[in-house]
């Protein structure tokens, strides 16, 4: 069979490159030693989740760390899938969890391994898939879905791996008479590779995360150009890896099953092989036992949950720091000033099996985080969140900015030996400041006391408040209410004789802090009185009284 004559009617020559002028198109990185090529590589459809968000987070400190290159390439060759603005909802949620690239798809700067949307690229996989043909390495098939069909049909039924192989591969080794009468007829076909592998063969690779692995080859002959000349991903993954010159890809362990096909590949393509690091699947505990984060079942798998949720982004990639690398919360503790991109993030140490995601625990390193924050900070951190996902009457409140401030300064302890860690999320957050404000402030009293010891708490209270008393003269004032409400004004007084009061203190001047706030907790009840005014306070007594 003339190859090349066949070659040429199945890829006419439509200007495509020569290999040559491909090689020297896209040379060599020109970095130190050591340093790694890492990308990320998603399809256009809209989702990202909180696992592309763990592996481009492993990529971009795998890059940054050795001094090499972390870029972004769109895998569009499906063109159904893609999903308008797709692309620049990806590089905007990275963005906010702090993944920069520096170089790829919608990036400015020196991109000179573009362009890095695969559906622009295709004469390079076109001129390759011609050379594969010439070299009798690949082949046209023209199966029909319904054919294909079929042929698994018969794999299920005789419980046979599925798949286009051996004797199923049935235009393997058609004549070239057979070939040409069904280009004649103008059939549609596909373009195959011509597996050389055997699946009786093993061989051992080195996963750069999962360590030694069992490889068996391959001897699937997989679609490497589509009907519409457009390639497959593993056809155009291997080629664009060795033009942008990726020296490490991290993907899902999902992929492993891929990996015969794409060592493959990179052979009759006469391409160097990158190093592969599969991650383990993100896993959380559901009743008991341990399985796979789940986009239908669990809405902390989208990077929109953390978003809306308000999760300060810092938090959120400390913590998946801490599955990425067992050793890091251990360094975290030991350097609380330092950032997390000093620390010394190693591929090989990254979980070989199932890492265990823990809502909880991630709300404690986010509450840890945000504690960190100068009460400015932390108005800022809020306010942002406030003006894409807050109310209207929260963007209204957070006008005031210095009087949010001088909230957050009390919620946080600002000034204290020991910060206060009651913010765990802006969501949140924002919440515990609602009694600060009238408009929204509708408290559901709850007192333990009658109508009348709270009227005479109250009252008594009232009666002798002024807003310059420090925190000693405002709690003697107290005090003094308590005692002419029927309460121990001392708590060893209550102690002895119990039974001649109605209460300790504390249980008069929780009396005060529910009429204030709406809750028997808060932060200092005289410094919340301070921001409130005397004018509002007083208003707010008043209209607790029953």
């Amino acid at each position: 069979m003339d190859l090349k004559k066949l070659a040429a009617r199945l890829i006419p020559d439509e200007n495509l490159p020569s290999l040559e002028e491909c090689e020297k198109a896209y040379p060599p990185r020109v970095l130190k030693e050591g340093a790694e090529v890492t990308r990320l590589a998603p399809s256009p459809t809209g989702f990202i989740h909180l696992g592309n968000l763990y592996s481009a987070l492993a990529d971009e400190r795998t890059a940054h760390t050795t001094g090499g290159i972390f870029y972004l390439r769109i895998e569009d060759t499906d063109e159904k899938r893609k999903v308008d603005g797709a692309v620049e909802s990806v590089i905007r949620s990275l963005k906010y969890f702090g993944i920069n690239f520096d170089e790829g798809a919608e990036i400015e700067g020196e991109n000179a391994y573009g362009p890095y949307y695969q559906r622009r690229r295709a004469p390079i996989y076109r001129a390759y898939a011609k050379d594969l043909l010439e070299r009798g390495l690949a082949y046209p098939c023209f199966c029909t879905e319904e054919e294909l069909d079929e042929i698994r049909r018969v794999q299920t039924e005789n419980k046979e791996i599925t798949g286009y192989y051996g004797k199923y591969a049935v235009w393997r080794d058609k004549s070239e008479e057979e070939i040409y009468a069904a280009l004649d007829r103008g059939l549609p076909y596909v373009i195959r590779l011509r597996s050389q592998g055997d699946v009786n063969i093993k061989h051992a690779f080195r996963d750069a995360i999962k360590g030694s692995i069992t490889v068996t080859e391959n001897d699937q002959d997989v679609v490497i150009l589509k009907s519409d000349g457009i390639p497959t991903y593993h056809f155009a993954h291997a080629i664009d890896d060795h033009f942008m010159r990726t020296t490490l890809v991290i993907r899902g362990e999902e992929w492993l099953s891929s990996l015969p096909i794409h060592i493959e590949l990179f052979k009759v393509l006469g391409f160097s092989l990158p190093r592969y690091g599969h991650t383990c699947s993100l896993m959380k505990v559901d009743g008991g036992t341990k399985r796979k984060l789940s986009k239908r079942k669990d809405p902390e798998l989208s990077l929109d949950f953390y978003r809306g949720a308000g999760y300060y982004p810092q938090a959120v990639i400390k913590y998946l720091m801490t599955i990425l690398n067992s050793n890091f919360e251990e360094w975290s503790a030991k350097n609380l000033e330092k950032s997390y991109k000093e620390f010394p993030f190693s591929v090989s140490k990254m979980g070989k099996s199932g890492a265990l995601f823990d809502l909880d625990k991630l709300n404690d390193v986010s509450r840890d985080e945000l504690s960190k924050l100068s009460p400015e900070g932390m108005y800022e951190f809020l306010n942002g969140w406030v003006q894409e996902f807050g109310t209207d009457a929260d963007r209204a409140h957070f006008k005031e900015r210095e009087y949010i401030i001088s909230i957050l300064a009390l919620i946080m302890g600002a000034g204290q030996k020991k910060r206060r860690k009651d913010i765990e999320r802006a969501g949140q957050g924002v919440r515990l400041m609602d009694y600060f404000f009238d408009d929204i402030f509708a408290p559901a009293y709850s007192f333990r006391f009658d109508n009348d010891t709270v009227n005479a708490m109250l009252s008594a209270f009232a009666a002798t408040y002024s807003e310059d008393d420090d925190n000693s003269a405002w709690f003697a004032k107290v005090k003094a209410a308590a005692a002419a409400a029927g309460f121990a004004s001392e708590n060893a007084e209550y102690k002895a004789n119990p039974s001649a009061y109605k209460g300790n203190v504390s249980d008069a001047a929780e009396i005060v802090r529910i009429a204030i706030t709406g809750s028997p907790n808060s932060p200092d009840l005289c410094t919340v009185m301070k921001i409130l005014g005397r004018e509002r306070s007083l208003a707010r007594i008043s209209a607790a009284k029953r």
